[in-house]
């Protein structure tokens, strides 16, 4: 591998292990890896990358392999990123599932939440969308991350100012408090109406009842073609008829492979 400080045999030892027990696909990520990790190896006090990975692979607590994995995934986002999907939420599913709902009950999933700004974004669409009759509805929005770092900065919902600059200045006063050094903080209303919880994408979906929504953006990168067809495959089987997965714009559904229906580029149905 292309680095100073990691050998290959390491850093194969790592991708195979990582793939195994995550489906995270880092084949092609020696330079990611060797960035990401090495600083974090000498803050420990280790000497070189096994001698972390089996302390990570060792603590029986799952937190330290999961803050290697943190370190190796998560990447910058912000609210209302590819507002595409937030405004054909708006626009066409919701006022396509809404009168189909013989029960006020509408299942939205953000999987791979990371730090929060996804499952709030969605979480002010519905309560802009719904206006006064919103708590008539349950419409909590789940939220998954394997990662214990992101999920609590999710839980704190504490924001620098430049992430919320999409967002429209009148929901930036409506759903969000200043607090110090030009922070923002989701105001509790809508923080209930997120579940936060940690999930490994490729362990059983747990689900009692289907979705009407997905969003998985951004995430799948990380994945090869096989387990990306078949995660896709589990959304499917996770969804309502009727219901709707987004997927990040920079990623495909194979057509061949799925039983989804193209809506446009990132956005799929299942009949």
């Amino acid at each position: 591998m292309e680095g100073q400080h990691i050998s290959n045999e390491e850093f194969t030892t790592l991708v195979r292990w990582v793939k195994d027990n995550y489906g995270v696909n880092l084949e092609r990520k020696a330079t990611l890896v060797e960035g990401r990790l090495w600083n974090v190896i000498k803050q420990k006090g280790f000497s070189s990358l096994k001698e972390y990975f089996d302390y990570a692979v060792a603590d029986k607590s799952g937190l330290e392999i999961k803050t290697l994995l943190t370190r190796l995934t998560t990447n910058y986002t912000y609210f209302m990123r590819e507002d595409i999907h937030y405004t054909f939420l708006t626009d066409t599913v919701l006022p396509e599932l809404i009168p189909r709902l013989r029960v006020k009950d509408l299942r939205i999933w953000s999987a791979g939440c990371s730090s929060g700004e996804e499952p709030y974004t969605a979480a002010m669409v519905l309560d802009d969308y719904f206006g006064s009759s919103k708590s008539a509805w349950d419409a909590k929005i789940l939220a998954t991350d394997i990662s214990p770092q992101v999920l609590q900065m999710a839980k704190e919902a504490v924001y620098p100012e430049d992430r919320l600059q999409n967002l429209p200045p009148a929901w930036k006063t409506k759903y969000f408090s200043k607090e110090p050094g030009n922070h923002f903080r989701v105001k509790d209303f809508l923080r209930k109406e997120v579940i936060l919880s940690s999930f490994n994408l490729m362990d059983t979906f747990p689900f009692r009842k289907p979705f009407h929504v997905i969003f998985c953006r951004n995430v799948m990168i990380y994945f090869d073609k096989p387990t990306r067809d078949a995660l896709i495959e589990r959304y499917y089987d996770a969804l309502e008829p009727g219901g709707y997965l987004f997927i990040g714009l920079s990623e495909t559904v194979d057509k061949a492979a799925t039983r989804f229906e193209f809506v446009k580029p990132s956005i799929y149905r299942k009949p």
